[in-house]
């Protein structure tokens, strides 16, 4: 069984190295172009010469939980795609969009500008249930956040494809519930797969059903957002504010507008980074599944882009 590792912008030793250790039945190679063909593939943003050259592929297995990139190449017919379901990410995304969510809440960014100012503010205590929050997509990361925010006693809505039920959530589903989602909502989080019916999502007519004062926070890609449609609903005052973590154009151009904007807080694509030991584990672990004939979680529908 030989293994091919092509993940681009990763340090690749220890990646091999950790594949060699939890499959050493298993030949681990670094992809370079013009390499003997492989059965399995680990990948991150492949050039379109990888698959080009890799038809035989019996699947592959991502590194992250997004595959939009992934699914823009012509890929081997025959291969399976497998993204990771979890591998640390939901927890991650948890403490980001709690911290995000409560940062807001509490107005911490309004006392930290009191107190750069030597100003003693208290400012009125705010009421929980003026700030329903929308989990937008209820994957395995949607639903860890939305289960989250549920303790600490906000209301929270969650809008799936597909009808989802979870404890302490109130559940809207389909493209007809899609409104009444977002005027049940003052706080929303995305969380959705990029695809083609998601891309641009987040525009003027989906922000501007958000109850006024309501407060965007993007955790998926940067193409759900219409940048332009933001800043306005900003500048208009119907929004309090954003915190932004992904970006169409990644790293954030330094013209921007988004990184002068009073009420935009934005961080370098961090919320929920890969974690190499676990990834390599569920990796391994489903590649030996996959062999003996088994089903997978992660299996990718290559018709609806996740």
């Amino acid at each position: 069984m030989k293994i091919t590792f092509c993940c681009t912008g990763t340090e690749p030793e220890p990646w091999l190295a950790g594949l060699r250790a939890a499959l050493p039945q298993a030949q681990v190679e670094l992809w370079q172009p013009g390499a003997g063909p492989a059965d399995y593939a680990v990948v991150w943003a492949p050039p379109q010469q990888f698959f080009d050259e890799q038809p035989q592929l019996k699947a592959v297995f991502a590194i992250g939980a997004g595959v939009d990139a992934l699914l823009k190449l012509r890929l081997p017919a025959g291969a399976s795609f497998v993204r990771l379901d979890d591998a640390g990410m939901a927890v991650q995304m948890a403490e980001y969009v709690c911290h995000a969510v409560i940062r807001h809440f509490r107005e911490l960014d309004l006392y930290a500008a009191d107190i750069s100012q030597g100003r003693w503010t208290v400012h009125p205590s705010r009421n929980r249930a003026d700030f329903p929050i929308g989990v937008l997509g209820l994957g395995v990361l949607g639903q860890r956040v939305a289960q989250a925010l549920t303790h600490f006693e906000f209301p929270v809505n969650g809008w799936s494809r597909t009808a989802k039920n979870l404890d302490g959530v109130r559940g809207f589903s389909g493209a007809q519930q899609l409104d009444a989602f977002l005027a049940a909502s003052r706080i929303l989080v995305n969380l959705l797969p990029l695809t083609i019916e998601t891309q641009d999502i987040l525009n003027r007519n989906t922000l501007s059903r958000l109850q006024p004062g309501g407060y965007v926070i993007n955790v998926a890609r940067g193409a759900h957002l219409v940048d332009e449609d933001l800043l306005a609903l900003l500048d208009s005052g119907h929004l309090a504010g954003a915190t932004l973590d992904v970006f169409r154009t990644e790293p954030l151009p330094t013209a921007h507008p988004f990184w002068r904007h009073p009420k935009i807080t934005i961080t370098p694509h961090t919320s929920a980074r890969t974690l190499r030991e676990t990834s390599i584990a569920q990796i391994a672990g489903k590649l030996m599944a996959l062999q003996r004939g088994e089903l997978v979680a992660g299996l990718v529908d290559v018709g609806r882009g996740y």
